[in-house]
């Protein structure tokens, strides 16, 4: 994050973030208001995303792609309709913009109509240009998704929609996220949790962190409220310090730090999720600040990071009310996580997408 300064401009962003986020709370507690016979009516036919609904995007060019792949479709039942498979130079981190819309163009014409979103069974590339290459699949190549310098960007129209079942029918847009893992043998221990946490219902504590670093803990404003917005569906804890040690429960950790440190004596619930709000940690492959990726070789299920310099603007990170509020209302990670970032054109989501532990909180059941 660059130190203080653009202060009008920083200021004219919280002021949106604060708005979008007090918009979305609203939103959420009429829909909680609502009888389940009321959304029932609302969507009599439209559970949560499964098997049925989701594309594997596969790297022919990368044997670790085809792995993490092929071990995927087969954990999730995925159709082999639904396993698509393009090629690509698979050792940068970053594909051009160009080259890119090539690559999307060949993955739009060969998905199914039927399909609302995608797993990239890949960890790299993980860039298009100045845009993650999860919001590049998902919105298409746009400079108005990662504005340069502090300012905001273009705001994610699924954003807080808890009423959208299916955003490529309703919105025209399929949310993706990177299965990603350095090793074969990563990758099929976050598969094979995320496909365990399904229907678990586990009985986990979310860790909400105030961490000592002013410029990345600007989430924390918002911590009471997400822990009223829970309530007694979920066990919240807000804690004050730069670690997490020893806690065995672990369903959610949200913190704010460039490194955390600590993650071995944790021990993640199966579906857990977890991230840090600073600026490069969708840069995978690791740097001065902590990668993402460590978050799911500890054993969380998803996480998300941005890519290049976001400025500490919290709608360009999850907000953990929305994302907890989704998960424990039945709908799948990958829902849940993109449902709580207002400007996720810079942010990378990683992950086991369809990791469901509260599978028999909404109508449909296990898949």
């Amino acid at each position: 994050m660059p130190p203080a300064g653009r202060v009008q401009r920083r200021v004219a962003a919280l002021v949106v973030a604060g708005l979008l986020l007090g918009l979305a709370l609203l939103g959420l507690r009429a829909r909680r208001s609502a009888a389940p016979q009321e959304l029932q009516e609302l969507h009599p036919s439209q559970g949560p995303l499964d098997r049925r609904h989701l594309a594997v995007v596969v790297n022919t060019a990368d044997p670790l792609s085809e792995a993490i792949g092929m071990h995927y479709a087969r954990a999730r039942r995925i159709p082999d309709r639904q396993v698509i498979r393009v090629r690509f130079q698979p050792d940068q981190v970053e594909i051009s913009p160009a080259r890119f819309k090539a690559l999307r163009l060949q993955v739009l014409r060969r998905t199914p109509a039927h399909v609302q979103v995608y797993a990239l069974a890949w960890w790299r590339p993980y860039r298009v240009g100045c845009q993650s290459i999860t919001s590049a699949m998902s919105f298409g190549v746009d400079r108005r998704w990662c504005a340069e310098s502090c300012l905001p960007t273009r705001v994610n129209p699924y954003f807080a929609r808890g009423d959208v079942r299916r955003p490529w029918d309703q919105l025209g847009i399929r949310p993706s996220m990177l299965l990603a893992a350095r090793s074969e043998a990563a990758a099929r221990r976050l598969i094979d949790r995320g496909v365990a946490a399904d229907g678990t219902a586990p009985a986990g504590t979310a860790y909400l962190m105030i961490s000592s670093d002013p410029v990345r803990n600007g989430r924390a404003l918002n911590y009471d409220a997400t822990a009223a917005t829970l309530g007694s569906r979920l066990q919240v804890r807000i804690r004050r310090g730069d670690a997490l040690r020893g806690a065995r429960d672990v369903i959610a950790y949200f913190t704010g730090l460039q490194q955390v440190r600590g993650l071995a004596s944790v021990g993640f619930r199966p579906g857990a999720i977890a991230d840090h709000l600073t600026s490069f940690g969708g840069q995978l492959e690791g740097g001065p600040q902590m990668s993402a990726l460590r978050w799911l070789e500890a054993g969380a299920s998803g996480s998300y990071g941005t890519v290049v310099e976001p400025c500490n603007f919290p709608a360009k990170f999850p907000d953990p009310a929305l994302a907890l509020s989704a998960y424990r209302d039945g709908a799948t990670l990958i829902e849940a996580y993109w449902r709580s970032v207002a400007m996720p054109g810079q942010g990378v989501f990683i992950g086991e997408p369809l990791a469901r532990p509260w599978a028999a909180a909404s109508a449909g059941g296990k898949q």
